[in-house]
């Protein structure tokens, strides 16, 4: 960790691929959600990412080798075809899994990047 910069929440991060099924391969996230095979998960598009929250109702879910499955209407939603990678954030806290796909952290980190290019102090 960098000296001065203090992790700011109890939020866990993994890069992970898509397959052509909608696997998410890095099944270290869904561990730290605590969500076992046949958790059933609510999972909705929202401003460019994919938002998965367990529900008692919801048709998703883990499956038996403990793997996150995206709906194809999600992935198409967000512009994801197999091979591409998305960041996965699990808030802790609120047992959420974020994934976020790489165009929309290059929108969110655009200034950033300019800035650092430019040679912008911080």
């Amino acid at each position: 960790m960098a000296a001065g910069y203090p992790r700011a929440s109890d939020t866990a991060y993994a890069l992970s691929a898509v397959d052509k099924s909608g696997r998410v391969a890095d099944r270290s996230i869904v561990r730290v959600l605590c969500w076992m095979p046949g958790t059933r998960l609510d999972i909705r598009e929202k401003a460019g990412t994919i938002v998965a929250r367990p529900a008692a109702d919801a048709v998703h879910f883990i499956d038996d080798r403990g793997h996150l499955h995206l709906p194809l209407a999600v992935r198409r939603w967000c512009g994801l075809t197999p091979g591409d990678r998305v960041l996965l954030a699990a808030i802790r806290a609120s047992g959420v899994l974020v994934a976020h796909p790489l165009a929309v952290l290059d929108r969110l980190l655009a200034d950033v990047h300019a800035a650092v290019e430019g040679g912008e102090a911080s």
